[in-house]
């Protein structure tokens, strides 16, 4: 029997058919309902040709439909390509093209972005397809069919594939990680040998699944027989009655949720005798942020994730110390961390500063149709993540900076050069360089260094208005700094540390 996704399920199920699982706004399935329905989907797709490697490109918000979907992909040892549904239909383009789905599953509400797309395949599935669309399946006529065990031609390997999540590249280019069976289980077995996390919780999925820190959750959830309570988007006064009504226990949010969730509790009477804790990551989580957490009866424990790693690479809790953090906590369960000198490759002694490379049987596969990127970031089992930091005397690591320049902007990823080729199209842009501004409630927010060029002027709105016609909102700089000149070294390349500390 192989270890998979699908096995899983279908071994929760067997152990507790009865227990709720998954919890919307209109629905209760249990486990055993849980298995049935993903069954149905994965028979459905299969009855279309979808089969072993392909692809099914999934766009969808929070809840059982987006997980069903998955795990149904995961028992026809497809893959699913998990698609953000905040990018413009340019960047969804790009996405499409480059994975080259061969089935598509979407929510009714995005169905005009998928009409607005290029060789979307002709396998769909809609959660509510109009009237019309006699091609498209309905997933409500679908998942509700008299249920037979399914029967596939082939048991996928652990070690395949079961989802793509893209990633932006530092060349401009989104990047898709592929992340394993494997790699998602000993990802859950880490946080469940690492955290009090049981079956006893009830668990809230407020944080976007088509990032790894919204998806991990649901097979550590299923791992440990946890059931699940589904929130589409994030309102934290929304969030507070539906901790009260479900009784929840913990959940994943990332700093500027926090700070909001708080705000609330601050001016109205909230319930948080349910809580057992909150885990905190995506960017930086601030000893502030920490303690004003505490004063509101909330304990917080902070993650450290890596999509390359399959979710968390190290955590922090109250049980290390309020001295501890100020640091990333110490590494998962079945997890290592080293740091390397990074242009030497060679390991730096403790408390030395370097670069954080990771191993274990959470490292990704590699990147979706492209081996040098993933030939820059992997070596010997070791992941590159690009971040420096230390690990001290006590095995807590310490982040101090990236060797790339992403920035991270209430938990999203940005990466500068993808909004330096947008500005570099605006005619009044002579030369431009974007890097990252420490922000109260983002943590960190894009700033735009920009030369104008001669004879042309500009306005900061202008060219934040350039980048919001291009590019999803989220990514666009915040702020323009005008200047005569971007700081360089000897041979032209610009100083972007110079500009952070200006």
């Amino acid at each position: 029997m192989q270890r998979t996704l699908g096995q899983l399920l279908s071994h929760r199920a067997h152990l507790t058919p009865d227990k709720e699982a998954w919890v919307g706004a209109d629905h209760r399935y249990t486990f055993g309902e849980v298995n049935r329905r993903v069954d149905l989907l994965a028979a459905h797709l299969h009855a279309t040709g979808v089969g072993a490697g392909d692809r099914i490109a999934l766009l969808a918000r929070n809840g059982e439909f987006h997980a069903t979907t998955v795990f149904a992909a995961a028992r026809l040892g497809a893959i699913a390509v998990v698609l953000n549904w905040r990018l413009p239909v340019p960047e969804l383009q790009y996405v499409l093209g480059d994975a080259t789905p061969g089935a598509f599953v979407y929510e009714e509400e995005f169905a005009s972005v998928v009409a607005a797309l290029d060789g979307v395949p002709a396998v769909r599935v809609s959660s509510a397809p109009d009237g019309g669309e006699d091609t498209v399946a309905d997933y409500r006529q679908v998942t509700t069919r008299p249920w037979q065990p399914l029967a596939t031609a082939t048991e996928p390997e652990p070690t395949d594939p079961v989802v793509v999540m893209y990633t932006s590249g530092t060349t401009g280019k989104p990047k898709g990680a592929m992340i394993s069976h494997d790699n998602l289980l000993w990802s859950a077995q880490g946080c469940a040998a690492t955290l009090e996390w049981h079956g006893r919780h009830r668990f809230l999925l407020v944080a976007p699944m088509f990032h790894i820190g919204g998806f991990n959750p649901v097979v550590t959830n299923i791992l440990q027989g946890t059931p699940c309570v589904f929130l589409p988007d994030f309102d934290p006064v929304a969030v507070w009655d539906v901790i009260a009504a479900e009784r929840i226990t913990t959940m994943m949010v990332v700093p500027v949720m926090l700070q909001a969730l708080l705000a609330v509790a601050a001016a109205t009477d909230v319930d948080t005798s349910s809580l057992v804790n909150v885990t905190c990551g995506g960017s930086p989580v601030s000893v502030d942020l920490i303690e004003a957490a505490g004063r509101a009866g909330i304990t917080v424990q902070a993650v450290y994730g890596i999509t390359e790693y399959s979710g968390a690479l190290t955590y922090w809790t109250p049980e290390m110390g309020m001295d501890a953090a100020t640091t990333q906590g110490r590494a998962l369960m079945f997890g290592e961390i080293r740091i390397v000198d990074p242009d030497t490759g060679r390991e730096v002694p403790t408390g030395t500063a370097g670069e954080v490379w990771c191993r274990g049987p959470m490292v990704f596969v590699g990147y979706w149709n492209n081996p040098d990127a993933t030939a820059a970031v992997t070596v010997d089992g070791w992941y590159r993540s690009g971040d420096i930091g230390l690990v001290d005397e006590r095995n807590l690591l310490h982040l101090k900076d990236r060797l790339k320049d992403m920035i991270i902007s209430g938990g999203e990823n940005i990466y500068p050069v993808e909004l330096e080729r947008v500005l570099a199209r605006h005619p009044a842009v002579h030369e431009v360089a974007v890097v990252a501004r420490p922000d109260a409630r983002w943590g960190e927010v894009p700033v735009a260094h920009v030369v104008v060029a001669p004879g042309s002027t500009a306005t900061a709105s202008e060219l934040i208005a350039h980048c919001r016609e291009h590019l999803a909102s989220y990514k666009a700089i915040k702020d323009v700094v005008f200047t005569d000149a971007l700081p360089k070294n000897a041979v032209g390349k610009i100083l972007k540390r110079q500009l952070r500390a200006a």
